[in-house]
């Protein structure tokens, strides 16, 4: 008779969403003074699948599950991923229609992108303050767009605006395929029961 500890379903996949804080690591582990994924998920034998960067924040998605893991995160299975961008500048049509084209980079260039504005409410209503804060100029303005590409260059959000003349501030995922941040607080994870790629 099989034992119940070891039934299939124990080793089902599962699959989470984390909303990074900024300054973390995207690992379980790191020196004694970082922040680091084992700081908020107590969650033994899962991955992220995919990273964000330290200075990034928003969603990773983790997972116990290989082959799940490449689904999301390899660039050939093209998932896009859906940034809200905190711009240095008023951002201008040029740059908008730039990034909705493609931009030229040292490493080629990017596929097009879906870009559009957010409004000012969406941003006051939806967006946690950062700590610590984006260091801001008193006068020059800052703009948030939201940004989604099928691709996965190194830095690659921030490299692109940058070549627009709009350099990010700020840098958030909110979605990765059909997966949403949705509500989760910076620190915050919760167990997705839906796990089609």
């Amino acid at each position: 008779m099989r034992n119940k500890t070891t039934s299939p379903t124990a080793q089902s996949p599962l699959l989470y969403a984390f909303n990074k804080p900024f300054n973390t690591l995207c690992q379980f582990s790191g020196e004694a003074q970082d922040s680091t994924l084992a700081n908020f998920i107590p969650i033994k034998d899962i991955y992220p699948a995919g990273r964000l960067d330290k200075d990034s924040e928003g969603l990773l998605l983790l997972t116990n599950d290989g082959k799940l893991q490449q689904q999301i995160s390899h660039p050939k299975f093209k998932l896009s991923k859906t940034y809200w961008v905190q711009v240095e500048g008023k951002i201008d049509s040029s740059a908008l229609a730039q990034l909705k084209s493609g931009i030229v980079l040292k490493d080629g260039k990017t596929k097009p992108a879906q870009v559009n504005v957010l409004s000012t409410d969406k941003v006051n209503s939806t967006i946690w303050p950062r700590t610590p804060p984006i260091r801001e100029r008193k006068n020059i303005p800052t703009s948030w767009i939201a940004l989604t590409i099928r691709e996965g260059k190194n830095r690659q959000v921030r490299r692109m605006t940058a070549a627009t003349g709009f350099p990010t501030l700020r840098l958030i995922r909110v979605q990765i395929g059909n997966w949403c941040l949705d509500n989760l607080q910076p620190g915050e994870y919760r167990e997705i029961s839906s796990i089609t790629v």
